[in-house]
């Protein structure tokens, strides 16, 4: 079983000085503001030596699908295909963040990619700050976090700034208008740039001409949503049109095709497999249109807008669960390399509704 530790809740109203003030649900609260999930170093360290690794995957993965034109495989659109290679060959430092959802890690469960949000992940503020604030806010309690995200990503923003003005490099930050986790979280972003001394300005993304002269634009919109899109000549576009194939659940196909010994890979195909398996959408999103199958029968199912998407079969795995059946899910945060941590609780497929976990570090 999962270890916890009961923390002092911080106030709701907290939260929303905070910034956090969505995911008003109607059948409980979103953060777990009472309990940390316990980890210890070793656990830790499997963690980030297991993203490091899996992001080496997901590069050499990246580049066997471009040199055999595989696109089509992952479902990139055609029109993207021009950009995503510009951006590899041009823009390989330029990846600011991902977060990489795996299972087990705790309670000697073996570690597993479940998947790799590379282009807009989502928990950002939760797993940089808020269990940061949670921690800091019991001061007495003896441990600490696996969490460098915002310095990492800080640094990250002064590395991609020196490839081409350094300091004076100008940097657009764009979300879409009356979606306030997405403000939030861009906001956040724009926070890190400005405190690796960046020029940075903020714009909804309605506002936005194609031909806007920054010399970064950071927009958290999905890629394959954006199939007609060319930037300014001069703007390079956080994150690359490259980590498009990261995103796509079919690079989890590829990856075990390239490294079937992996023991962090789970068996995945194009095609059904024997074995128990999931059924996902190259680009669902949040539990949306997951199909848990086993023997030829689907045995849980959930709907959603991405079955227009073409599938990726992976073998089934079992999350972590407490003792009252909640599953968990850990979130690991890549920006130059593993930097930090958060967990999801919920029910056997995450989605939306699922609550985020802080952790504490004990020896």
């Amino acid at each position: 079983m999962p270890k916890f530790v009961n923390i002092a809740a911080i106030s709701q109203e907290y939260l929303e000085q905070m910034g956090f003030s969505w995911h008003k649900d109607g059948d409980g609260e979103y953060v777990v503001r009472d309990t940390f999930l316990e980890l210890t170093a070793q656990e830790v360290q499997a963690y980030e030596k297991a993203t490091n690794e899996l992001y080496a995957m997901y590069e050499k993965g990246a580049e066997y699908v471009i040199e055999n034109n595989l696109f089509e495989a992952l479902d990139i659109p055609a029109s993207l295909v021009e950009q995503i290679c510009y951006s590899w060959k041009n823009e390989r430092n330029n990846h600011l963040y991902g977060r990489f959802d795996l299972s087990g890690g705790i309670d000697d469960a073996p570690i597993k990619l479940i998947e790799f949000n590379a282009d807009t992940p989502t928990l950002l503020l939760e797993s940089s700050v808020i269990q940061y604030m949670m921690l800091a806010y019991n001061e007495t309690l003896k441990g600490e976090q696996f969490n460098k995200i915002y310095d990492a990503i800080s640094h990250k923003f002064l590395k991609i700034a020196k490839s081409k003005k350094g300091l004076y490099s100008t940097f657009l930050f764009s979300s879409v208008e009356g979606i306030e986790e997405e403000k939030v979280t861009v906001k956040l972003l724009q926070n890190m740039a400005k405190d690796a001394s960046l020029i940075t300005k903020f714009a909804y993304l309605e506002e936005c001409e194609e031909r806007m002269a920054y010399d970064f634009w950071f927009k958290l919109y999905p890629w394959e949503d954006m199939p007609n899109f060319q930037a300014a000549s001069q703007t390079a576009m956080l994150n690359p049109a490259y980590t498009l194939l990261y995103q796509s659940k079919g690079m989890l196909a590829i990856l075990y095709k390239l490294f079937p010994d992996s023991p962090y890979l789970l068996k995945s195909s194009f095609e059904p497999i024997e074995e128990k398996y999931v059924k996902k959408r190259m680009f669902g999103r949040e539990g949306a249109n997951i199909d848990i199958v086993e023997q030829g029968a689907v045995v849980k199912s959930t709907d959603g807008i991405y079955d227009s998407y073409k599938a990726v079969y992976q073998e089934y795995v079992d999350f972590v669960q407490d003792s009252e059946q909640n599953y968990y899910q850990a979130g690991v945060f890549y920006s130059d390399g593993a930097c930090g941590i958060g967990f999801r609780r919920g029910a056997e497929i995450l989605d939306d509704m699922s609550q985020f976990m802080g952790h504490i570090v004990r020896s």
